[in-house]
């Protein structure tokens, strides 16, 4: 068995509303990462999370599971939530075990109650919060609309660090390499110029720097800053991706390794002496 050092470890919940697709999240991240040769579906009854008859009969999450993969020399240890109102209880109770909170939004629907009550959850917990808008990829869809509701609902320090382009069909990276192209709303410039000002505020010694030279601040520069940022509730980076075609899966696995906090980088629990 590999040993792994606690820089190398992320610890990731997927919570958020049933049907938003997280167990279908974790077989393309999975098959991404070369954990996995083919995507389980749910409807189908054969995907890594939803083992249980129950849940297999039913075709959605009755419990949390816990599955890992190793990508990018990191360990990222994903634990899928049920996402039913019914069961929402046991999303909450595996949130203390991780870092950070990936909040798995249905790019159709915005940010429901489910998803409202586990982002504030992980912000009373002080955990990093991430939103994953899945199933971009869906017809006649207001991406844009579903980003400004979700801005809406939790604050204008919800940015993407990616955009979707081609109808849903892809996704351009907004801050490792922001190289432009067509998107299907905003521009990566203006994407990445709003994330570099959230980051940058704080860092003094980096926002002086960047006043200075501009935009070009590295992604290795913003690593620090972007993880402080995360802590402090400054920025819940969003993500859009497509669990069915793909779309942006390799770059939300980039984010997971590159960006996310590892255990010792996290805020600590807080302990309450009775």
């Amino acid at each position: 068995m590999p040993n792994y050092t606690m820089e190398e470890i992320r610890n990731i919940a997927l919570v958020g509303p049933g049907g938003s697709g997280k167990t279908s999240l974790v077989e393309a991240l999975f098959v991404a990462a070369g954990a996995l040769k083919q995507k389980g579906a749910v409807e189908k009854g054969n995907t890594m999370c939803d083992y249980l008859p129950s849940e297999q009969a039913h075709q959605h999450s009755l419990s949390s599971a816990v599955v890992s993969l190793d990508y990018d020399g990191k360990h990222i240890n994903l634990i899928d939530t049920p996402g039913a109102p019914d069961f929402v209880g046991r999303a909450l109770a595996v949130l203390p075990a991780v870092e950070t909170v990936a909040v798995v939004i249905d790019a159709q629907v915005g940010p429901d109650m489910v998803a409202r009550r586990m982002m504030q959850a992980a912000k009373d917990l002080s955990l990093g919060r991430l939103i994953v808008v899945n199933q971009i990829d869906l017809p006649e869809i207001d991406l844009a609309g579903c980003l400004a509701q979700i801005q809406e609902a939790f604050g204008s320090e919800c940015l993407p660090l990616n955009l979707p382009a081609g109808g849903g069909s892809q996704v351009l990276d907004c801050f490792f390499s922001p190289d432009g192209g067509d998107t299907d709303f905003s521009t990566v410039e203006k994407a990445h110029t709003e994330l570099v000002d959230q980051v940058v505020e704080v860092d003094d010694a980096l926002m002086e720097l960047y006043l200075e030279q501009g935009d070009e601040l590295s992604p290795e520069q913003l690593h620090d800053p972007f993880e402080k940022a995360l802590r402090e509730n400054h920025l819940i980076p969003v993500c859009f991706v497509s669990a069915q075609t793909d779309a942006g899966i390799a770059d939300l696995l980039k984010v997971f390794a590159r960006l996310l906090p590892n255990p010792g980088e996290g805020n600590p629990p807080e302990f309450v002496k009775g």
